[in-house]
């Protein structure tokens, strides 16, 4: 009984060794134990103040809560650099009366991505998302965090996607 008991250990040991690595991030197999974000700079026509820090800190963030990697200062297997080239406010559609209806916020951010451990991962891209609002709302307070929360997500998560899941 301890026999097949033993053999059947075995062979579920065998099928499961074979189903290979997957997370629930869908970060595929990472070459590098550390990764590194280096500030981004707001160089944008239009400034909004402490935007740049809240995109540093955004992208370390989904970096550390998706992967194993430790966030270093410095001499990371993975670095993270650029700024963030436009930030601008349009209108998107018109009244009957030919007044903005709805708003959109717009922000594009130009980054660098290099891996020490495998440099034909290295890339350099633009990413760039929106928010729309209603044109009688302001952009501050509540609705410009909420603007800004939600264009920062989807923002890094390209780049987590680019950069880490190859998707």
């Amino acid at each position: 009984m301890k026999k097949i008991y033993s053999f059947f250990a075995l062979i579920s040991l065998f099928m499961l060794s074979g189903c290979g690595v997957y997370n629930f991030t869908g970060a595929s197999p990472i070459e590098g134990k550390t990764f590194q974000v280096n500030f981004f700079q707001n160089n944008a026509d239009l400034i909004e103040p402490g935007i740049d820090r809240e995109f540093t800190l955004a992208l370390q963030d989904l970096i550390m809560n998706q992967t194993n990697l430790n966030l270093v200062s410095s001499n990371g297997d993975l670095l993270y650099e650029g700024e963030i080239i436009d930030y601008h406010i349009s209108p998107m559609t018109a009244t009957a009366d030919q007044q903005a209806a709805q708003n959109r916020l717009t922000i594009r951010v130009n980054v660098r991505f290099s891996n020490r451990k495998k440099e034909t991962d290295d890339f350099e891209k633009t990413y760039e998302f929106y928010y729309d609002y209603p044109a009688q709302s302001q952009l501050v307070g509540s609705v410009l965090n909420e603007a800004i929360k939600t264009i920062f997500e989807r923002i890094t998560q390209d780049i987590f996607n680019d950069s880490l899941a190859k998707w």
